[in-house]
């Protein structure tokens, strides 16, 4: 039987870092991105809003694409504003572009297992921003309870689209891959529940009959306990919860 693989499903600009982790301890990293980050036609909107920064009482960004993608129209961060992020993979992402928490106000949750909207608005004082503007830098879809919660402290939300997200398509390629990964126990690395009911998606359009159970019988690693909800909603048993951040799924790996 080959070598037990280790899935990276990240997309492809941030599962590098974590396949080259995963092979200095002797496993076998496969990268297959299940979801696809792709820039707008029209960023518009976005360098406006990049554009008023200084005006605003707090940015939220609500992955690291998201910071990616805003940081290829900027310059730098100006001075005095405070950021807000979900997670380590965002606070790294703000390092990799020279923002760091002696340079500016970072909120984030303060547990890494419980990296997501609702723990970095319960770790903000929220009618601090009653009256006051809040940019939310996002993808194209997503959640709204962070700018329905902040709405309903009274602060003035703006959204702004920074990055398209989609599921691959099945190509040969790609399914010959995934053929390949099903054919055994392997383990998965799945940080997006987007990107789990995505890989379903595939799985059960490449093999309508069993392709489902042989998903059900991979290891899942996964760093939110939602994602492990999806999961377990999926008919998927055998899932790691572990806490954000690459050192936490790495440690899951080892566990």
């Amino acid at each position: 039987m080959p070598e037990r693989a280790v899935v990276i499903t990240r997309p492809r600009a941030q599962a590098e870092s974590l396949a080259q982790a995963v092979t200095a301890l002797g496993r076998r990293a496969v990268v297959l991105p299940l979801l696809e980050i792709a820039p707008l036609d029209d960023t518009s909107a976005l360098q406006a809003a990049l554009a008023e920064l200084p005006s605003y009482a707090l940015v939220a960004f609500v992955s690291p694409n998201a910071i990616d993608a805003a940081f290829a129209h900027l310059p730098g961060w100006p001075p005095g504003v405070p950021i807000g992020v979900v997670g380590e993979g965002s606070r790294a992402a703000l390092a990799r572009h020279g923002v760091t928490v002696d340079k500016a106000t970072i909120h984030c949750p303060p547990n890494a297992a419980a990296s997501d909207s609702e723990h970095l608005l319960a770790s903000l004082d929220l009618t601090a921003f009653a009256g006051r503007r809040v940019l939310i830098v996002r993808g194209e879809s997503g959640r709204e309870l962070m700018a329905d919660t902040l709405r309903a402290s009274g602060a003035l939300v703006d959204t702004v689209a920074a990055y398209r997200r989609s599921v691959p398509q099945l190509t040969p390629a790609l399914a010959a891959e995934l053929c390949a990964l099903l054919a055994q126990p392997n383990d998965w690395i799945i940080t997006s529940s987007e990107a789990l009911r995505g890989l379903a998606a595939l799985v059960r359009q490449l093999d309508p009959v069993d392709g489902f159970g042989r998903l059900k019988a991979q290891h899942l690693i996964v760093p939110h306990a939602r994602i492990a909800e999806t999961a377990r909603g999926l008919g998927c048993e055998l899932v790691t919860l572990t806490g954000s951040g690459d050192a936490s799924l790495l440690a899951g790996l080892q566990s």
